[in-house]
C-alpha cells in the first residue's frame, strides 16, 4: 500500500506543477510499474491499454454523444430553453435563478458535459439577472450548480466511462440518471425559494410575461424535447443500443443545425474540430488513468483496502460513505472525468465484492462527482463560470454555491438511503 500511497502523492504534485493530468497519470504509473516489475514490463502494459482503449468498440459512443452537443451548442437551444423557462417562471420571486436551473436540466439532457453547461448557461442567463438586479453570487452559484446536472441527466459521457470500466450496461445507467436528475433540479429550485423568501432583494421578480405570449417560446423548445425522446425512449424501448442513440443524436442535432439555416461549412467544420479536441482530451486521461490504475492494482491497495474493510468490520453503507468523502476530496482538485477513471478501477472491486448494485454506485458516484466540481478550492465548474463573468468575485461565487452544496448532499443521502430513486426505471426496461 505505501508505493501506491507514494504514487498518489507524485501524481498530485505533477499536477500542481502543471503537468497535464493524462500526461501525469501515464509518467507515474507506468514509473511505478517499472519499480515493481521491470521497465519492459511497464512498456508492454502502457502501449497495451492505449491499444485496448483506442481499439474498444464501446468507446466509440464518446466523440457521438461530444458531437451531439456541439451541434446542440451551435443550434442555440440553450437560449430558447432559457426564454421557456423564463417566460414561465421570471415573474416569481428567484423566477430568474429557477429558469436558469430548468433551463440547465434540459441542456444538460442533449449536452452530457457540465463544464459545457455551465459555460453556456453563464453567457445566456447572466446577463437577464444582473439586469434585474439579482446577487452576484446567487445568480453565479445558480449557473455552476446547475452546470453538475449535466453529468447526471443523460446522456452523460462520465456514465459511459463508469459503463464501460465497470462492463455495467450503459443503456440501464443512463435512464437510472433521469429520476435523480429530476430530484437534483427540485432540491436546487427548492434552495433557490429559500435564499429568496428569507433574502427577497438577492432575487427580484422580473415583469410578468402574458400568457398567451408563453406558448410561443414553449413551442420553439420542441427539438430538445424530440431530440432526448428519440435518443432515450429507442435506448429504454430496446430499440437500439447507446452507440446506435448516440449516432442518431448526433445526426439529429446536425439536421435541428440545418433546419434553423446554421449549418454552414465553418459551422460543421468547428463541431467536428470540438468533438475531436475533447475526445482527443478524454482520451488521453482515460490513457493515464488505466495505466496508473495497473500500477495500483499490481503494488496491491485494492486487496489491501478490501483485508482493512473486512478487519474492521464496516458495514456495506459504511464503506460508501468512506469512497464518498475521499472522491470529495479528490474532487477539489480533479475533474469528473479524472476522478472516475482514477478512482473507479480501485473502488469497484471493493464495492462488487459487498454485494452492491453496480448501476445504484453509478449514480453515487456521478453525485459525489458533481459535489466535487461545486467544492473549493477549486470547483472547476466555479472557475468555468469565473471565467465566462470575471467581474464577479471568487469568494461570492463560492458563497453563492453553499445553499447547493447543501441540496446536493441531501440528494446524496436520499439516494444512498433509499437506491429505488435510482434503480425504479432500469427495473422497468426490456
Amino acid at each position: 500500500m505505501e508505493i501506491s500511497l507514494l504514487g498518489f502523492g507524485i501524481l498530485l504534485l505533477l499536477v500542481f506543477l502543471g503537468l497535464p493530468l493524462g500526461f501525469s497519470m501515464i509518467l507515474v504509473g507506468a514509473g511505478g510499474f517499472a519499480i515493481i516489475r521491470n521497465v519492459t514490463g511497464a512498456l508492454a502494459m502502457s502501449s497495451q491499454q492505449i491499444v485496448d482503449i483506442s481499439t474498444n468498440f464501446g468507446f466509440s459512443v464518446l466523440p457521438l454523444f461530444v458531437l451531439m452537443g456541439a451541434f446542440v451548442h451551435r443550434a442555440d437551444l440553450s437560449r430558447d430553453l432559457y426564454d421557456a423557462a423564463n417566460s414561465w417562471l421570471g415573474h416569481r420571486r428567484g423566477g430568474l435563478a429557477l429558469a436558469t436551473v430548468v433551463a440547465c436540466g434540459g441542456f444538460a439532457a442533449i449536452s452530457g458535459s457540465s463544464l459545457a453547461t455551465a459555460a453556456t448557461m453563464t453567457k445566456v442567463a447572466m446577463p437577464p439577472m444582473r439586469r434585474y438586479g439579482y446577487d452576484g453570487g446567487l445568480a453565479a452559484g445558480t449557473i455552476a450548480a446547475g452546470g453538475t446536472l449535466g453529468i447526471l441527466i443523460p446522456p452523460s459521457v462520465p456514465m459511459v466511462i463508469y459503463g464501460i470500466l465497470t462492463e455495467t450496461d450503459i443503456g440501464r445507467l443512463f435512464i437510472a440518471g433521469i429520476v435523480p436528475g429530476i430530484l437534483m433540479v427540485g432540491l436546487y429550485a427548492a434552495s433557490i425559494l429559500v435564499v429568496t423568501t428569507a433574502r427577497p432583494e438577492w432575487g427580484p421578480r422580473a415583469p410578468r410575461v402574458p400568457l398567451a405570449e408563453r406558448w410561443p417560446y414553449l413551442a420553439r423548445v420542441w427539438g430538445v424535447v424530440a431530440l432526448f425522446m428519440l435518443v432515450m425512449g429507442g435506448i429504454y424501448g430496446g430499440i437500439f443500443t447507446p452507440t446506435e442513440a448516440a449516432s442518431i443524436g448526433a445526426f439529429g442535432a446536425m439536421m435541428f443545425v440545418l433546419w434553423r439555416r446554421r449549418l454552414t461549412w465553418k459551422t460543421l467544420i468547428g463541431s467536428l474540430a470540438e468533438a475531436g479536441r475533447t475526445t482527443g482530451t478524454i482520451f488521453t486521461v482515460g490513457f493515464g488513468a488505466l495505466i496508473f490504475s495497473n500500477f495500483v492494482n499490481v503494488a496491491g491497495l485494492p486487496r489491501d483496502l478490501v483485508a482493512i474493510i473486512e478487519a474492521v468490520d464496516v458495514s456495506p453503507i459504511g464503506v460508501v460513505l468512506v469512497i464518498c468523502l475521499i472522491l470529495i476530496v479528490l474532487g477539489m482538485v480533479f475533474d469528473a472525468l479524472a476522478m472516475i477513471l482514477l478512482t473507479v478501477p480501485v473502488f469497484f472491486p471493493i464495492v462488487a465484492s459487498l454485494g452492491l448494485d453496480p448501476i445504484w454506485f453509478g449514480i453515487v458516484v456521478i453525485i459525489v462527482v458533481e459535489i466535487g466540481l461545486i467544492t473549493p478550492p477549486i470547483g472547476l465548474n466555479v472557475f468555468v463560470v469565473k471565467s465566462v463573468a470575471p467581474d464577479v468575485p471568487l469568494g461570492e461565487i463560492f458563497k453563492g454555491i453553499v445553499p447547493f452544496f447543501l441540496a446536493s448532499v441531501v440528494a446524496l443521502a436520499l439516494i444512498i438511503l433509499f437506491p429505488a430513486v435510482a434503480l425504479f426505471l432500469p427495473g422497468l426496461m426490456r
